[in-house]
């Protein structure tokens, strides 16, 4: 006789087109009630899949899955850390930055049958001033494309692209960094400094491609002070998926870096996609190995 699994799919119904559905029929399909207990509830508000995770953790629930973009999946990964909570995945966001990397099938039932078979694996997490993420983080030239997408109604590409047009017309607030990294300390006007604990970032596009989420290891990328030209440029070689050609662009693989905003008390980010204001003038960025178990393919 089979223990009863209990399962629970948190459901983000503004990601991706902004008409999230999951289909209890078709969750029933997959899932039949004498191997499985299911739970099946939507979001209402920012911040309610911690709300939810929080109390399906206290219930005793062995898996958790974020139906949504990398910011669904955010919320709820983080409550799973340090927990037996297993953390499973539909793609039902817009970029689908770690979905993509994990290989989650885009079609939701083969989603849902790979959820079924429950194979996991380990994966890493960052850790920004105790906010984890598990694709990336950054400050500059994203940071402020993100705080412009998180101010439009519709999450799609179409809304992306208008949020990096509009921060590329506009003037960039001015930042003055000190970087400490593997035992050396730079002093930097950047572009942008991205830290990522994977090789997606959404919609097919990654600024750092080797990089793994089963490495133990943050890839950086720190790219100097860019006129629009050169940011024109920059993009093209992002897109042909050749931004380490880029020579203003510097790569280091570190376990934790620390960020020094000379200029100000807090920092604007973004957490995952998500736009994210920290009241400090020091980020201190760590990788933690192998922290969140996750069903795979």
């Amino acid at each position: 006789m089979h223990a009863i699994t209990s399962i629970h799919f948190i459901v983000n119904p503004i990601s991706g087109n902004g008409k999230n559905t999951l289909d209890p029929a078709l969750v029933l399909s997959v899932f039949s009630p004498d191997r499985f207990k299911v739970e099946i509830t939507k979001t209402v508000k920012r911040s309610h899949a911690i709300e939810l995770s929080l109390e399906s953790i206290k219930k005793g629930v062995d898996v958790i899955v974020a139906c949504g973009g990398d910011g669904t999946i955010n919320e709820v990964a983080s409550c799973l850390i340090g927990t037996n909570v297993t953390l499973g995945v539909l793609k039902l966001g817009s970029g689908n930055g770690l979905a993509t990397t994990l290989n989650i099938p885009k079609k939701l039932e083969e989603a849902l049958r790979v959820i079924k078979k429950g194979i996991t694996t380990k994966i890493d997490a960052g850790e920004i001033n105790n906010h984890y993420f598990f694709s990336n983080t950054g400050i500059g030239f994203d940071a402020n494309v993100i705080y412009n997408y998180s101010k439009t109604k519709k999450r799609q590409l179409i809304s992306y692209l208008i949020a990096t047009l509009s921060t590329f017309f506009s003037k960039p607030p001015t930042l003055s960094l000190e970087i400490a990294i593997n035992s050396q300390r730079v002093s930097l006007k950047p572009f942008m400094v991205f830290v990522s604990n994977s090789n997606e970032m959404g919609y097919d596009i990654s600024l750092t491609p080797k990089a793994s989420i089963q490495d133990g290891m943050l890839d950086v990328i720190m790219v100097d002070s860019l006129n629009k030209t050169e940011i024109i440029y920059f993009a093209i070689l992002l897109l042909l998926k050749k931004p380490q050609k880029f020579k203003k662009a510097h790569y280091f693989l570190t376990k934790n870096i620390e960020i020094t905003n000379l200029l100000s008390g807090s920092v604007l980010t973004q957490i995952d996609g998500e736009s994210k204001q920290i009241d400090s003038n020091t980020l201190k960025i760590r990788i933690i190995k192998d922290a969140l178990s996750v069903i795979i393919p």
